[in-house]
């Protein structure tokens, strides 16, 4: 049910948590829009409870337009203050103060993943844990995801090809994000009931750092969330999706494989038990697509591979 409070003239009004659920930008990045670039001003219960009414709702909206068109936080307010909403996105010569400190400013996305490489390199969990609270929290989790961490993961993906043992590396950022998870799917599965997905990993496969990411991405989208934070045989995981009343299983792969064999028996597991097995990470660039609706492969994009996943339950209920 719809939360909501009649204001005095009748129009709604919504608590913060309602909006973040109809627009899909979390509290934390609300708050920081409002404090921080005054991109909206919720009104206020005596209490101090922000309290939005529709037209903020839009505005919010209208936020992730500019946002998703690649403007930086900073200047969508300017933009929205135009009367023709037809300013230029791209005006790089308008750089503004961030208050960034000593990161690079907030819209420039190279720089940030520049930043977390390095990060990564040195171990550096203080410097990591910074840029990872700022974009998470300045950004709707979709755009910092699509901007920041799937390029790195992408460019580090293929830097670690080139070497014998990339594994420090990659564990420690695997563990970084794991720990950001856990509390994030913690309280999102207390707020989300359905849909429901079973998550883990292509069996031979290596793609924890996809797995994480698409799950960062489903969970805000209001998922429930299972995840099994190691390779698990299919047939266990079928049962367990049985068990948890998941509607799909999502299995993440970052590596070269015998895609036709694997195809056999991810399709032979699918149609035993029932449930539709999708693939996602990057090894979907060698999946060749079938007519097989029990098994396919998920968009490279996280957001498109949550809405695929959104109209796939829709579906099939």
């Amino acid at each position: 049910m719809t939360e909501k409070v009649a204001n005095a003239v009748g129009g709604p009004l919504y608590p913060i948590r309602e909006v973040s659920r109809l627009t899909g930008v979390n509290s934390v990045t609300l708050r920081a829009w409002e404090r921080r670039y005054g991109l909206i001003q919720p009104r206020r219960t005596p209490k101090g409870h922000r309290l939005y009414a529709r037209e903020d709702i839009e505005r919010v909206e209208r936020i992730l337009q500019w946002l998703n068109r690649g403007v930086p936080v900073s200047q969508v307010g300017e933009l929205l203050d135009q009367a023709s909403g037809e300013a230029e996105t791209t005006r790089e010569d308008n750089s503004r103060e961030s208050g960034a400190e000593d990161m690079a400013p907030e819209h420039d996305w190279e720089g940030q993943q520049l930043e977390v490489i390095n990060a990564v390199a040195e171990f550096n969990t203080n410097r990591l844990e910074n840029l990872f609270t700022r974009s998470m929290g300045l950004y709707p989790v979709n755009t910092a995801i699509a901007r920041l961490w799937q390029p790195v993961v992408e460019r580090l993906e293929n830097t670690w090809a080139d070497h014998a043992t990339p594994m420090a590396q990659r564990c420690f950022l695997e563990s970084f994000l794991r720990t950001r998870l856990g509390l994030r799917l913690y309280h999102g599965n207390h707020e989300n009931a359905e849909p429901r997905l079973l998550m883990s990993y292509l069996p031979g496969g290596c793609g924890a750092l996809w797995q994480l990411l698409l799950a960062f991405t489903a969970s805000s989208a209001g998922f429930y969330i299972t995840l099994f934070d190691g390779p698990v045989p299919v047939g266990e995981l079928i049962e367990a999706a049985g068990k948890k009343d998941a509607r799909t299983i999502v299995l993440s792969g970052a590596m070269e494989a015998d895609i036709e064999d694997l195809h056999r028996q991810l399709a032979d597991a699918s149609y035993q038990g029932m449930l539709p097995i999708r693939v996602a990470g990057s090894i979907t660039r060698q999946w060749r697509e079938t007519d097989d609706a029990h098994l396919s492969a998920l968009d490279n994009d996280p957001a498109r591979a949550i809405a695929q996943l959104r109209l796939a339950t829709a579906r099939h209920g």
